[in-house]
């Protein structure tokens, strides 16, 4: 059994490129390598039932994030305002970093 390798990291900023949320921007929340998927805040959000329990006396539907499949988002660049894809780069101290391939900002 080998683990898929995911194109994104927790915390970074995606944009979804298909589905129903499609344009969307969001910070992802986690990264679930197993099954390709990421789970983005505010994209993807589903209804689900609750009982009621410790954390949740009052039970009920709650809103919730669900993952996609990671094929779907695409990093997004804060400095040049679009998505796009990543170059990786060893500075002079021998940490490797990743960098937009449009504007060359270190992400």
């Amino acid at each position: 059994m080998s683990i898929n390798k995911v194109h994104v990291k927790r915390k970074d900023t995606v944009m979804v490129i298909s589905g129903k949320d499609k344009g969307k921007i969001g910070e992802v929340l986690s990264v679930l390598p197993k099954k390709g998927k990421v789970v983005v805040k505010d994209v993807n959000v589903v209804t689900k039932h609750q009982k009621p329990s410790r954390q949740n006396m009052q039970g009920g539907l709650v809103q919730m994030e669900a993952p996609i499949y990671s094929g779907k988002v695409m990093l997004y660049c804060e400095k040049c305002k679009s998505v796009t894809r990543i170059n990786h780069k060893v500075l002079e101290d021998g940490t490797k970093v990743r960098v937009c391939k449009k504007c060359g900002e270190t992400l």
